[in-house]
């Protein structure tokens, strides 16, 4: 409800003021950094986290039978159900966007609003929708950062994975399964990261291995995209 919140913000004074979307959701998060911990501090008097309450979790979902699959099972069954609630979501948005009319509708809006518009669709509207259905997204993520991952709240928790998330929106080339795929990627360099980290390498230069992969991937992307411009 935060997130939707938040979105609904930013849609506010993005499409009613016409203020900048990225100056605007730099806004939000600076606002969301600061105001998350004023509320943390008011709740817990803790400025860093929340441990001191009784935090609570999501339930992890065990897969009947699949569960008892050796090496399978505890790769598919076992995790968090934001998890798998995740992979619903790409399921969700592909055919949000592939099979109804919201879905060309925000194709067409995010592709040339002037043609959109010109053939009626409301483009405010849609871009106003499409935002809160990102903020519904991103609720989930957090939700999952702070009631899945871990049973608590800290300070900038999400270390600007949401940075990441727009590489690999790029990289998919806006197709949800494209996007999907490219942060799976990323997860599994996040997880490298914590595998790495056991071996007593710096804690520091392991937690750049996620964003040094996010550059070499925005990279390759950009080289191949110049070529073929070139090409054509």
């Amino acid at each position: 409800l935060t997130a939707v919140l938040a979105a609904s913000v930013l849609a506010f004074f993005t499409l009613y003021y016409k203020t900048n979307i990225i100056l605007g959701g730099i806004a939000i998060n600076s606002l969301a950094s600061g105001g998350t911990i004023f509320f943390l501090y008011l709740a817990a008097h803790d400025k860093g986290t929340s441990v001191s309450l009784d935090s609570k979790v999501l339930p992890n979902i065990n897969i009947p039978f699949i569960e008892d699959i050796p090496v399978l099972g505890p790769a598919v069954s076992g995790h968090n159900i934001l998890t798998y609630l995740s992979i619903l979501a790409v399921v969700f948005t592909f055919y949000l966007l592939k099979r109804t009319a919201l879905g060309y509708h925000i194709r067409a809006v995010g592709e040339k609003k002037e043609a959109a518009d010109s053939v009626g669709i409301s483009v405010a509207r849609t871009q106003a929708i499409a935002l809160i259905i990102s903020g519904v997204m991103s609720g989930l993520g957090g939700a999952f950062m702070s009631m899945g991952y871990v049973s608590w709240f800290s300070r900038d928790m999400v270390s600007g994975r949401g940075w990441i998330a727009l590489a690999a929106e790029a990289m998919g080339q806006r197709g949800a399964i494209g996007t999907a795929a490219t942060s799976l990627l990323f997860g599994v360099t996040d997880a490298l990261s914590n595998a790495v980290a056991t071996l007593g390498w710096p804690s520091d230069l392991v937690k750049t291995i996620p964003y040094c992969a996010t550059l070499a991937g925005l990279a390759i992307f950009s080289i191949r995209a110049y070529r073929r411009a070139r090409n054509a």
